[in-house]
């Protein structure tokens, strides 16, 4: 079993409570927008991170963090990218892969809305965290905490960190 906390949109701020919230995972993923690249090394020093660069990172991020990061975990196909849309409405740059290899976890932050859908035709769980940072439109800073056994995904937790 792998325990993972899963985050996004940063934009430069973390929040210590996100220590607490991650402390039992064995890995966090951050589906883009750290903001800093000193924000992703206190996270990696945290816990082992696998991240994806967002809109607003700069070239000291997209040269440790690829744009779209594509792996296993336990038996379970993971997709993560910072723009990828959701379930209907997916971007673009991933609607023809999404369709033709779908994953079976489809993971990207951006939208700072935070996501949770079983998208039906490719039978693939979506999921974006929302927004941990401060800046951007939504009103809660909302985090995602799951587990992945062999081929599970369960334990699916959102943890609200409170308003910006």
């Amino acid at each position: 079993m792998v325990r993972i906390g899963l985050i996004s949109d940063t934009h430069s701020y973390l929040d210590d409570a996100v220590f607490k919230h991650f402390d039992k995972c064995d890995e966090i993923w951050h589906a883009g927008d750290f903001g800093s690249i000193q924000l992703a090394d206190k996270l990696a020093a945290f816990k082992p991170l696998k991240g994806v660069y967002g809109n607003i990172d700069g070239k000291d991020i997209r040269q440790i963090y690829p744009e779209h990061l594509r792996f296993n975990c336990e038996a379970v196909d993971v997709w993560m990218t910072h723009i990828g849309g959701y379930p209907d409405k997916y971007s673009p740059a991933v609607k023809s892969e999404i369709y033709t290899k779908p994953p079976n976890l489809f993971i990207s932050g951006h939208s700072h809305i935070l996501k949770v859908i079983y998208d039906k035709k490719i039978n693939c769980l979506h999921l974006n965290p929302g927004a941990a940072g401060k800046q951007g439109w939504q009103k809660v800073r909302t985090l995602i905490r799951l587990s992945i056994t062999e081929e599970k995904i369960h334990n699916l937790e959102v943890i609200e960190l409170g308003g910006k």
